[in-house]
């Protein structure tokens, strides 16, 4: 041990997120010693706000969980509310459903890999991977009517059906971006300042991903075969045919790869549901009024990992709890073993490989005023305390 280690903030604002965080890095000289992430400065109270809200309004509350993912997060909790009100998706409904939240991954993990080729200091490729994310954007468009906030899906079903013309059109674009995804893997495999930026570095092992709880394509990128898709399928995943990517490396190159690996695998899963798109309704019965009492809980795969909704109703037009665990709460706090034996310049690209959402993870802290500490609560401690119900 020693007394001489320098503590460097790294943000809240910083070179790495659009989006506040702190990380207060303990440094030897260049080498990383320690990390502590220090959240807090975006929290909304979304899960308290749906204690307000009726059943209806917070379908599109929690489509605003994420911005990058909104449809993933209504899928999550639509299915709480159909499996305590029994309430039946329409088969076309469900592939309706699943085409666009693959094709959300699809953006989302263009995103990613545009941005850290931007922290890498490869602007020209940042650049291309933007300009051609937009044209998976404009795919949501429309089907959704939306770019970004989709808003599609209902309790029930979705709220329009989708034209074969416009399915033709998402299949020209998906087309056009399996050819560009190629030629940009062929780019990342071989730049040597990405080889030298990426591997071996931020390295997480298969059973530190395990016992740490890891989620998603950080998880995969270690080695671990999960996936919610696969393990406990939803939507129309269980009809579809899909490989599960992993790498065994377990630092920044690996948990890359398996995200750009993972766009050929939804496009090819977007083909596989226009082609087996069943005829019929989009949408159930109306979502009543009053939920009866019940309780569920809901996982899907989000593009980040495993997003999980747990949902109390007590008879009502409110639910009486809405907890939301996000894959982000996960990844970036349960992540810091990634940056021992890195130096303080890998450190952003090392957080960046978790793809991190700031405004999903938010949780509650409390700092003690006496012993000048802080910590974060579970909300089982704050229920014996008698601080919530």
């Amino acid at each position: 041990s020693r007394s001489t280690y320098v503590e460097i903030p790294v943000g809240p604002q910083h070179p790495a997120l659009h989006e506040p965080l702190l990380l207060k890095v303990k440094v030897d000289g260049e080498a990383v010693v320690d990390v502590q992430v220090i959240t807090g400065y975006n929290h909304r109270g979304m899960e308290k706000l749906g204690e307000r809200n009726t059943w209806i309004q917070n379908v599109y509350l929690y489509g605003r969980v994420c911005g990058i993912c909104n449809t993933v997060h209504a899928q999550a909790y639509v299915q709480c509310i159909e499996e305590i009100g029994s309430i039946q998706v329409p088969p076309r409904a469900n592939y309706l459903r699943t085409l666009v939240m693959e094709l959300e991954r699809i953006h989302s993990h263009m995103l990613i890999t545009a941005v850290m080729a931007e922290l890498t200091g490869f602007d020209t490729l940042f650049m291309l991977l933007m300009r051609d994310r937009e044209r998976i954007m404009w795919s949501k468009e429309i089907v959704t009517g939306n770019r970004v906030l989709a808003d599609y899906i209902i309790p029930g079903g979705v709220k329009w059906d989708v034209s074969k013309d416009k399915l033709d059109k998402i299949l020209k674009v998906l087309d056009f971006i399996e050819e560009r995804m190629k030629y940009y893997k062929k780019v990342i495999m071989e730049d040597s300042i990405i080889n030298k930026r990426w591997r071996g570095v931020g390295i997480i092992k298969k059973n530190e991903a395990l016992e740490y709880c890891l989620v998603g394509p950080t998880v995969r990128g270690s080695g671990v075969k999960t996936d919610i898709r696969k393990d406990d399928p939803y939507a129309a995943y269980g009809e579809l045919d899909f490989e599960l990517i992993t790498y065994d490396e377990g630092d920044v190159w690996s948990r890359m790869m398996v995200r750009v690996d993972e766009i050929f695998e939804s496009i090819d899963m977007i083909r596989q549901i226009i082609k087996k798109l069943p005829d019929g309704p989009v949408a159930g019965k109306a979502l009543p009024r009053v939920i009866k009492p019940g309780e569920a809980i809901s996982r899907v795969e989000a593009p980040r990992g495993e997003l999980v909704y747990h949902i109390i109703s007590k008879g009502g037009q409110r639910p009486y709890r809405v907890k939301v665990r996000t894959p982000s709460f996960s990844n970036i706090l349960n992540g810091v073993i990634a940056y021992r034996n890195s130096l303080l310049a890998d450190v952003p690209v090392i957080l960046g490989s978790f793809d991190p959402c700031i405004s999903c993870m938010e949780r509650l802290i409390v700092y003690d005023v006496r012993k000048n500490v802080e910590k974060v609560v579970p909300i089982r401690k704050l229920i014996r305390k008698g601080v919530v119900r």
